[in-house]
């Protein structure tokens, strides 16, 4: 089940997100962050408009997945960068194909234009699976992280999304 996500859930996002900092080059961090961090992190979404939700099974939060602003940039309003976490047991069950799935409605709904992954060069089950629901190749930068001993090259694919009916500059 997908869901919108509540404060109760952050001990749950911030586990799948822990994880994933110190066990994966998803994420070009090297510190566990703290609840308190993820407390702020939710807020500063919820007050910026952006959903955040997680994926459900058993009453138990196996993923989570949320958008933002894909440059502060006022030009930029119709662009956006997305992010999806699953818990590592639960991976290549579906579960991410279903958030993203999730957030590219909600971006359709909300008339945004371009949704953006920036996804780790290695890892080929995001981009399979964002190639899978029409994302297209946009770029990479090499040596754009050094986590684990390597260098890491982060690569961009876009979806074009139906985009606002009357575009205006504002």
């Amino acid at each position: 089940m997908i869901r919108t996500a509540t404060k109760k859930d952050l001990p749950y996002i911030l586990e799948i997100y822990n994880d994933a900092i110190l066990h994966t080059t998803a994420i070009y961090d090297y510190k566990a962050h703290t609840i308190e961090d993820r407390i702020q992190w939710y807020e500063n979404k919820i007050q910026d408009g952006y959903p955040v939700l997680v994926a459900e099974e058993n009453n138990t939060v196996i993923g989570f997945a949320t958008f933002g602003s894909f440059r502060p940039w006022p030009a930029f309003k119709y662009s956006i960068e997305h992010s999806i976490y699953v818990h590592e047991k639960y991976n290549n069950k579906g579960t991410g194909t279903l958030l993203l799935k999730a957030l590219i409605q909600i971006s359709n709904e909300r008339e945004f234009a371009t949704m953006v992954a920036g996804i780790d060069g290695s890892n080929e089950k995001s981009i399979r699976m964002h190639k899978k629901l029409g994302f297209k190749y946009s770029g990479t930068i090499s040596k754009a992280g050094f986590k684990f001993g390597k260098w890491l090259n982060l690569v961009f694919y876009q979806l074009e999304l139906e985009g606002p009916k009357n575009p205006i500059e504002s």
